[in-house]
């Protein structure tokens, strides 16, 4: 494993928003606000995150039933323009009327005038045109300045990006890890021509029908302890990892405690060696056909 520049993923233009470049980890904030952890631990390590440079913050009004999003505000505090901020939609709420108010309410809760990102959380039964149509409405507005989807298969992007405005989509989140690779035989490869970025989460393979206990396996111990690194760091580091060349999946881990946060954002300047990744491969090969979208 050897250190580099901080990687970067690039997120193409929007709207009247050019082209921005993220770092290619952030922060998750699913189960803060829930009482596991203080409010003041939680914007503790939000905000320790930002200084080391771990400038996405993903959040969603599901999240503590807006509870998430109340935290990330008050961590934002006077330093909202250190962040690039994102939330997400229920897809019930994701009407061309419901979504103007369901957005506005998480602007309240995060307590901002504006999300960098705005995604629907999951395929739902409301059309994706009045989706999209609201989702248009917002960027007008000024509330958001681009839009995307989560736990969308290859089936549901592809019907969103066949709207004509849907073929503005940001970005697509779904659950990836070493232990959950389904995306990588169809989705990730479409993504990859269209240009649609990917947003993993549980990339430390917190959950997931093909979960397996990572940090405890005995090919990633070895490697991290070759490496002088933390099993969750190698995770990180093959997450975000070049596929053929191209870095295109911003890996968003949720931290509080001050020594996870430190090592997630040490993972940036971590990169797993060919051997290492070959290793991994073996212990943890890809699907070879296609298979249904993990989501927790």
């Amino acid at each position: 494993m050897s250190r580099h520049d901080t990687p970067i993923v690039t997120l193409a233009a929007q709207g009247d928003q050019p082209a921005i470049d993220l770092p290619a980890i952030g922060q998750g904030t699913w189960y803060m606000g829930e009482g596991r952890a203080t409010p003041k631990e939680e914007i503790r390590a939000l905000q320790q995150g930002l200084e080391r440079g771990l400038a996405l913050i993903d959040t969603a009004e599901m999240y503590a039933d807006g509870g998430a999003e109340k935290v990330v505000g008050q961590a934002l505090k006077d330093r909202r323009d250190q962040a690039f901020l994102v939330s997400k939609v229920y897809p019930w709420n994701a009407g061309r009327d419901s979504a103007i108010n369901a957005c506005e309410q998480s602007l309240k809760r995060l307590k901002t005038d504006h999300l960098d990102l705005y995604l629907l959380h999951w395929p739902g039964s409301i059309p994706l045109e009045e989706t999209l149509e609201a989702f248009e409405r917002l960027q007008a507005q000024g509330k958001i300045k681009r839009f995307g989807v989560s736990n969308f298969d290859i089936d549901d992007i592809q019907a969103f990006t066949d709207i004509p405005a849907g073929e503005h989509c940001a970005v697509n989140q779904v659950l990836y890890h070493l232990g959950s690779r389904g995306i990588e035989h169809s989705l990730l490869p479409w993504q990859r021509q269209h240009g649609i970025p990917t947003m993993a989460y549980c990339p430390i393979a917190q959950g997931g029908s093909l979960r397996r206990e990572l940090l405890g396996d005995s090919e990633v111990n070895a490697i991290a302890e070759e490496s002088n690194v933390s099993a969750a760091q190698v995770l990180l580091a093959w997450a975000i990892r070049p596929i053929d060349g191209k870095r295109d999946i911003i890996a968003i881990p949720k931290a509080v405690q001050p020594d996870h946060v430190e090592q997630n954002a040490a993972a940036l300047s971590l990169t797993l060696s060919d051997d290492a990744i070959a290793r991994l491969d073996a212990a943890f090969p890809a699907p070879r056909r296609k298979t249904p979208l993990d989501i927790v």
